[in-house]
């Protein structure tokens, strides 16, 4: 038998559908989008389809995310690394002109 790792609990409601919606009418990759919300491609599909939040209508664009590409978890690490280490190089500096 298979491993299935357990739901993530992530689920979308009716303000990130129009956001989805809205992502989707500018033209961003469905896959972007579902990366963006943190769930599978499968929820953007659906929304994309009219299977899910149907009457919900699609946000300003005003409201919407930059474009993707977004950052992968790896590369996201890479970055939270980098800020740490501006942070305690800033501090180590402040500390330095006291």
């Amino acid at each position: 038998m298979g491993y299935r790792a357990p739901p993530s609990g992530v689920t979308l409601d009716e303000t990130d559908a129009a956001i989805a919606k809205g992502m989707l009418a500018r033209g961003d990759r469905q896959h972007d989008i579902a990366a963006w919300f943190g769930v599978n491609g499968g929820r953007i599909g659906e929304i994309a389809a009219g299977r899910t939040f149907r009457s919900v209508a699609a946000a300003q664009a005003s409201v919407l995310p930059p474009p993707g590409p977004y950052l992968s978890g790896r590369e996201s690490m890479v970055a939270l690394k980098a800020l740490e280490e501006a942070k305690s190089a800033l501090v180590r500096a402040e500390q330095m002109l006291k």
